[in-house]
This record gives C-alpha cells, structure tokens and sequence, in this order.
C-alpha cells in the first residue's frame, strides 16, 4: 500500500504544477488585457451598470385634458421617466407628479415600443406613483433593489433618465447628504430624502438613482435650481422608505397615513396647536387651537387667541421643541397605538396635563 501512495506522489505533483501554470497564465492574461484597457477600473464599473440597467428605464408621456371656456378642450402634454421593478408583471415606479391629473398614461421603452399604462397607486407623502403597463411584452428587464440604509456620503451613485426627452440619459455624481427634509412646491416638507449631485433635469424624474453595482437606491423626484436646469443639487426618495409601502400600494392603492386632525405651528414659546379639525382624535381629545371658530352674532369662520391655546411639550415622554420633533416621533405610530401627550397653555407656565389620543389613520 505504501508502495502505491508513493508512486502517485509524482502524479500529483504534476498535476498541481500544470494547473499552476495554467492559473497563472489566465491571470497575466487577465492582467495585461486591464492595463491595456483604454477605460479606467471606475469608468468600466460604470458601464457595466448602464449595460445592465438602461433598458429597465422608461419614458412616460401623459395626458391631461381640460377644459377652458374661450378655447374649448386642451390637452396638456406631460413627461418623466419611471424604472421597472416587476418584469413579469410589467410594473413600474415613478414619481405621483409625473403623472398627477393625466387623464392618459403611455409608456415608451429603451426599444421605442410604446404601451398604454394603468394606475395602480399612489403616494402623496412620498411622491410615488405605481403603474403596471397593460399587455406587457416577455422580455422585459427590471432593476434588483438595493439598500438606502447603508449608503454613505461620498459613495458613487448613477441617475438614468429621459431629461428634455433624451432617453436612457446617464449621469454620474455622489451622494452629497443624506436625510434631507425639502419644502415640496404644495407646502409638504419631504423628510429622510438623499441628497446627490449626479444632473437630474426637467423629465428625469420618476427615474432610478443607482449604486455603482446597478442597484435602487432611491427614485429622483427633484432638483434644487431657480432656473429649473441642474444646479448640482437633486433629490431622490430612499429606496427603502419605497418597498416598506410598495406591498399597500399595490395591493390597496393608497398607503394608509396618520391622521390626528390638527395643525401645528412653531412658535417662540414652542410647538403651538395652530388649528384642530371638528370631530378629529384632537378634538376629541380636548386640545385648544390658536384658530377658533367665531361665536355669536352674524360673525362666521375663525378667530385668532392666543391666550388658552395649547403648546405641546412632549409626545410619548419625548420632549419636543419644534414641529419637526413631533413628525419623526410620529412617524413610528402605527395602527392601534395610543399617544400620550403632554399638553401646557400659553401664557400658563404652571398649567400642564396629559391627554391621551386614539389616532385615526387614512
């Protein structure tokens, strides 16, 4: 027996030596075909993302008809982009402004083929829209989602899009900040949002802001500019805000929201309950607004007193000194919880109570 293993000592040796020098010569190989490369390690990261990305880009044409009584009917013409997430199913993520109001939806992709689009949700708060192309074809390709929670400032990040209809337009930048809060043009502030500096333009919303590896990081929805062109400064929604309320949106076709029915306002003595809805868990829960309705007389719609309106100081044991504190305590609410809040009255140092709200989500 030894006699043999001995023997097959040789063998072996051999067989190393030639595998050796096989892996070797691949290597080289490997190695001069890089140097001689005209493309840098991070251009070739690059296109290696677009190859495997831009054809899951879209192009979305909308159609809003309405109605003026000097012209007659006229249709607005509307554009942006949106990024494929199902291809089996044909679904598609974009921004709720792109296509607000449109009375038609068609959707061109990286081949020019055209499909008409139907609505599946909507989401205010973020600004996403989901919709699912009708008859979809077989061969589409869709994007893999990555991870909004583990990007960094400085990190490499793409933008494909259609800006000024210039489809599967690619931009490259960084990521500038993260947890941003913007005053959207309606008045609702936008919070958690990434900051990036790679071009987003007129149209490139609805698009996807990818990592250098081709994965959703995030959807562009807008560009900090007075003159309406890329100034370095855009915005995406995180990804991962997006598939916590995808399952809702699809399924339900709205995202169910916290709803306490009051208005807060900042103030120099804090956070003042600005107005309370009739019939609302804040009403109902006995806060007093700065806005009251008007008594007595022919006298109708609302007063302004100060003097009795409640500040809130704390929610759930947190203190909070500005409107915003009390937005990222509340974002954590979910259904069937219970609020505490500690209420004070301005003008009343001393006087301070607590009163529990039952909030009602819509």
């Amino acid at each position: 027996m030894k006699g043999r293993s001995i023997l097959h000592i040789p063998f072996f040796v051999a067989i190393g030596i030639l595998l050796g020098i096989v892996f070797s010569t691949a290597y080289r190989d490997a190695l001069e075909s890089r140097s001689t490369s005209p493309y840098t390690d991070e251009e070739l990261e690059v296109m290696d993302a677009y190859d495997k990305t831009h054809k899951a880009v879209v192009f979305i044409a909308t159609i809003n008809v309405s109605f003026d009584p000097y012209v007659g009917v006229t249709p607005k013409r509307g554009t942006g982009s949106g990024v494929i997430i199902d291809s089996k199913k044909g679904i598609i993520i974009t921004n709720f402004h792109v296509i607000e109001d449109a009375t038609d939806v068609e959707v061109a992709l990286s081949d020019g083929s055209v499909y008409k689009a139907k609505l599946l949700g909507i989401d205010r708060y973020t600004d996403i829209a989901v919709l699912r192309l009708l008859d979809p074809p077989p061969d589409l390709v869709q994007v893999s989602f990555g991870s909004s929670s583990t990007l960094r400032v400085g990190q490499r990040v793409i933008a494909i899009g259609n800006p000024f209809g210039l489809n599967s337009t690619l931009t490259t930048g960084s990521i500038s900040s993260l947890n941003r809060s913007v005053k959207r043009p309606d008045g609702v502030i936008m919070r958690g949002l990434i900051q990036t500096d790679a071009a987003i333009n007129e149209g490139n919303s609805g698009g996807p802001l990818l990592d250098m590896k081709g994965r959703l990081v995030g959807i562009n929805f807008l560009v900090f500019s007075r003159s309406g062109d890329s100034a370095g400064i855009g915005f995406a929604v995180p990804v991962d805000e997006i598939k916590a309320i995808l399952p809702e949106l699809i399924a339900t076709g709205t995202v169910l929201r916290l709803n306490l029915g009051w208005v807060l306002a900042d103030s120099d003595k804090g956070v003042v309950v600005q107005q309370v809805e009739p019939d609302s868990p804040a009403s109902r829960a006995g806060l007093v607004p700065v806005m009251r309705p008007a008594k007595g007389g022919f006298i109708k719609g609302y007063v302004k007193r100060l003097d009795g309106a409640d500040l809130i100081y704390a929610i759930n044991g947190k203190r909070v000194f500005k409107k915003e504190d009390v937005d990222n305590i509340l974002r954590d609410v979910k259904v069937g919880d219970q609020i505490l809040i500690s209420v004070g009255k301005i003008g009343r140092k001393e006087f301070k109570r607590e009163v529990t709200i039952k909030p009602e989500f819509r």
